[in-house]
């Protein structure tokens, strides 16, 4: 601008000495404008180079400043904390500042270094904090296990990031459960959401110590292929993990928490009821007047019926329960002390079957589980949707249902429809599913009326229900079930156009080909 002008000045020739007075005036103003402009460009780049400590001490910042932590050193996780996480920052306070709430849960790691992912980068959780909450929702995330260096090596070359946080995104929206829109959430979206990403493939139970001396921080696909031994030098810190997220959420405000909700689907589901009591213990030994409560979605499996080899070869052909008990001893994994009682040394893999666990617990439990969990059907190497289904196996499918209903009989707090699926809890159409016409936001909130009443002293509102077990008995009789997908051509089916699709003989079942799922359904409930 200043160039242009005095261009034109000296174009037009003019003269006049005030002119001319204002013309320098104008000029040594902009000297000085670009001055500055190159010293504030030059103090950014300081400030963005030394972003990594910053990043660090940013840990003891009050609540309201995210702190992505740069204290992992070279594991790559402080890689966002150049000119993107600063923005984003910059906006979240600036939302924050002017009284918004934002959707966003925002990555941050342990305070506790030691604390690590299988590969031994930093741990954490991603936190979407609602101001004023005393409602803490902690979600533990899903992904089975590995129990020996080949399945380690295996799981960490397929699926990094259930191993590793050098890959993790600096944001993660919540869906579900873990929503903070009322329309997607309605009793749950104005809670303290904690998602934890699960990184240490012992179902959330292990306390592995740190290798000695403690790791180094560096990318963890390195360490992997650097690795000539036959040991495993992967952690497995689960349990601890979730201690130290809790530790970390003390100046959060979770001490004061009226109600702390740890819930999980599939494994986590599993990781809820391994480490509630525990949850519950800290919490109380912190001071705090909470009641912690537990919610299990698909999480609450069977003994596989498969007949394997004694010995279980260390692959994926070993059983669920082969799988744990060698992974117990490699993970240094613990069960609840009131469980790991009632079985003898080597048999505690026990306790991270649902049905046998329950029973020891004192803290409150909701179970989510399909009756015809896909993954309990996978493990009998049973695919819906897939290549072929056998006479015995569509009979094992029947039976699992009336199974699952028995170990769920005692279970005071139960959502369960007759469907053929697996998890729920964090799905955006979560609502639309209902068993006797009650949706499981809507048991939810009956379950928890329930528990505040009682807290109270009052009684339990009536015509509210939680204990909801479907009573027809073939997959999909549930008119609200999700859709079965065909493997292959992705289209929607029907049970029965399903079970033509793979092979199995209807006729021989006293089934009309002709027929749908309907007349299905009704032939089983009928006690066909």
């Amino acid at each position: 601008m200043y160039s242009s002008i005095c261009s034109a000045i000296l174009s037009d020739e003019i003269t006049d000495m005030k002119l001319l007075g204002q013309v320098a005036f104008l000029l040594l103003l902009g000297g000085i404008w670009c001055q500055n402009n190159r010293n504030a460009k030059a103090g950014g780049k300081s400030t963005r180079k030394s972003g990594g400590n910053q990043g660090g001490e940013a840990g003891q910042s009050p609540p309201e400043v995210d702190h992505n932590s740069g204290s992992t050193g070279g594991t790559g996780n402080n890689r966002g904390t150049g000119g993107t996480a600063e923005s984003g920052r910059e906006g979240t306070a600036g939302a924050r500042a002017a009284g918004q709430q934002t959707d966003d849960m925002r990555l941050h790691f342990l305070k506790n270094t030691q604390v690590t992912c299988n590969d031994g980068t930093a741990a954490g959780f991603y936190l979407k904090e609602f101001r004023g909450s005393r409602r803490w929702l902690l979600f533990l995330e899903g992904g089975w296990c590995c129990y020996s260096k080949e399945t380690c090596d295996s799981r960490y070359q397929n699926i990094p990031r259930l191993m590793s946080s050098s890959g993790w995104p600096q944001t993660k929206r919540g869906s579900g459960i873990l929503s903070s829109q009322a329309e997607e959430n309605p009793h749950w979206h104005n809670a303290n959401i904690v998602f934890i990403p699960y990184c240490s493939s012992d179902v959330w139970s292990g306390t592995g110590p740190a290798p000695t001396p403690p790791p180094r921080q560096r990318q963890g696909r390195e360490k992997v292929r650097d690795r000539n031994t036959n040991t495993t030098e992967y952690t497995f810190m689960g349990s601890l993990i979730i201690r130290e997220v809790i530790k970390d959420l003390i100046p959060k405000g979770i001490k004061q928490a009226k109600v702390v909700m740890l819930s999980g689907t599939s494994a986590g589901g599993i990781g809820v009821l391994l480490n509630i009591e525990r949850v519950a213990s800290q919490l109380t030994q912190l001071g705090a007047e909470t009641q912690v409560r537990g919610l299990v979605d698909s999480g609450w499996f069977l003994e596989s019926k498969q007949q394997r080899s004694p010995n279980c070869p260390e692959t994926v052909s070993c059983s669920p329960e082969d799988a744990i008990k060698i992974g117990l001893r490699l993970w240094n994994g613990v069960v609840p002390d009131r469980c790991r009682q009632l079985y003898k040394r080597g048999e505690e893999w026990q306790c991270f079957f649902g049905h046998r666990l329950y029973s020891t617990l004192t803290s409150p439990l909701f179970v989510v589980q399909w009756l015809f969990d896909e993954e309990q059907l996978r493990v009998e190497n049973i695919y819906m949707g897939g290549q072929s289904l056998s006479t015995e196996q569509w009979q094992y499918i029947q039976n699992l249902g009336r199974e699952l209903k028995n170990s769920l009989r005692e279970v005071t707090a139960v959502f369960a429809p007759s469907c053929l699926s697996h998890t729920v809890i964090t799905k955006s159409n979560w609502m639309t599913f209902q068993v006797r016409g009650t949706s499981l936001p809507r048991a939810l909130h009956c379950w928890d009326r329930s528990l505040e009443a009682t807290r109270n002293n009052r009684t339990p509102a009536k015509g509210c229900p939680f204990h909801l077990v479907d009573t027809c008995q073939s997959p999909q009789c549930n008119p609200t079930c999700p859709a079965l997908v065909d493997r292959a051509t992705q289209q929607e089916l029907t049970l029965l156009q399903m079970l033509v699709a793979m092979g199995l003989d209807l006729q021989n079942l006293g089934l009309d080909p002709q027929g749908d799922a309907d007349s299905l359904a009704s032939m089983v409930s009928n006690g066909g």
